[in-house]
């Protein structure tokens, strides 16, 4: 099983790959095509909204099939976004109304892929590894993804800077396809757990909101990232502020995944499942500094280790969280528990990259980004002294509890 494993860690790399290069090339693309801060925050709803309202469904219907493939669908699904993306470059530079829909249509599409995507991976990593093992896996998906992270961003807008929309559009395709081709190399194809047939399509809902450890620590991931998140405005530091280009955006998306793949790389060798509420509160804190200090940055130096930063932070927040859902889950119910762990984790990102766009719209680039910061920093306070279960939260104590 270890073999399917990489395969599939191979697979995550190349999907996430895809996306983010897809996600630099469209967010660039509809501000050059807009020139409107608000068209950016859109763009993430249009990708959030199908993500978050498929959800639930997509957990239930993990958890009574074969996840595994699920996850082939979800990498077809991106494959047609990507194809999208690429269609749309044959418009013409006149036709700009199609070009903002087509784009429009791209991140649909991606977002009902990604719907599917964490309940499918997360219901297949416990299936292919020993429950023993699952925190060193956490870590390890969390480092591929990390790298995907920084190649990704990295990779799209060096592509697209020197060799146009088209060429980075068709390196995206084939990351895609060979994403197809490690997962359908994959031998093991494990049957659905179904100890909890009878649980319905919100017992996900139910049993996070029911958990003393799983709530705080989804709250304060999305609360903290939904308004501390600057992924939206990038476009707008990198031309108006920074003045980097399309070059420049592309590494200062990739900056938080350097930080991040460093310290998950860190974390798979050193556990921190002892004193994990601190570290928890202390990481998020970090990230909430961080993000003020890029706020105020008019270095591209400074911006970049700003953002590396918190991609530290973040990362260590990112394991612990998925240690604590991984460990916490009944077999039977982990694609609705991942479920609701995804659209936590949607809610923060896509739906804050719309937050980050009107905040920006109304209050300004610098101070949306300001803001954020101070909201993050009060949501650890706050969250600490209403839980302190996740204080004093230790992972190898944590059990998969009994379905509510």
């Amino acid at each position: 099983m270890l073999h399917d494993f990489k395969r599939l860690m191979s697979a995550r790399f190349l999907f996430t790959l895809g996306v983010q290069m897809q996600a630099v090339i469209i967010g660039w693309q509809v501000y050059r095509l807009t020139h409107d801060p608000l068209a950016l925050g859109l763009i993430g709803l249009a990708e959030a909204v199908p993500a978050l309202s498929l959800a639930l469904y997509a957990g239930y219907i993990v958890d009574r099939s074969r996840p595994l493939q699920i996850y082939r669908w979800v990498l077809r699904g991106s494959l047609l976004s990507g194809l999208v993306l690429l269609g749309s470059q044959w418009m013409g530079e006149t036709d700009v109304r199609r070009q903002i829909i087509a784009l429009f249509i791209s991140s649909v599409i991606t977002g009902m892929a990604r719907g599917f995507s964490q309940p499918a991976m997360f219901a297949t990593v416990p299936r292919l590894i020993p429950r023993e093992k699952l925190h060193q896996a956490s870590a390890w998906m969390s480092s591929v993804m990390q790298v995907a992270r920084i190649s990704g961003p990295a990779l799209g807008g060096l592509v697209f800077g020197y060799f146009g929309i088209i060429t980075a559009a068709s390196v995206i395709c084939v990351s895609l396809l060979l994403a197809i081709a490690c997962v359908s190399l994959i031998q093991a194809d494990p049957l659905p757990t179904l100890a909890h047939a009878k649980a319905d399509l919100f017992s996900g809902v139910r049993f996070v909101f029911k958990h003393p450890v799983l709530l705080p620590a989804l709250s304060l991931d999305m609360i903290s990232v939904l308004f501390g998140g600057v992924t939206a405005l990038l476009p707008i530091f990198a031309a108006e502020i920074l003045f980097v280009g399309p070059r420049g955006l592309g590494l200062l998306r990739a900056a938080p995944a350097v930080g991040a793949a460093l310290m998950s790389f860190a974390l798979t060798r050193k556990s921190i499942q002892k004193n994990a509420g601190a570290w928890l509160l202390t990481a998020v804190s970090g990230f909430g500094i961080c993000i003020l200090i890029f706020g105020l940055s008019r270095s591209f130096l400074l911006s970049f280790v700003a953002l590396g930063l918190s991609g530290v932070f973040d990362s260590i927040s990112m394991v612990i969280r998925g240690a604590a859902v991984q460990l916490a889950s009944p077999d039977g119910m982990r694609g609705r528990i991942s479920a609701v762990n995804s659209i936590f984790i949607g809610s923060s990102n896509e739906l804050g990259e719309f937050e980050s766009g009107v905040a920006a719209r109304f209050f300004g680039t610098v101070p949306a980004v300001m803001m954020g910061g101070v909201i993050c920093l009060m949501t650890v306070c706050g969250l600490a002294f209403l839980f302190p279960k996740l204080r004093t939260l230790d992972l190898r104590t944590l059990q998969a509890a009994p379905m509510p």
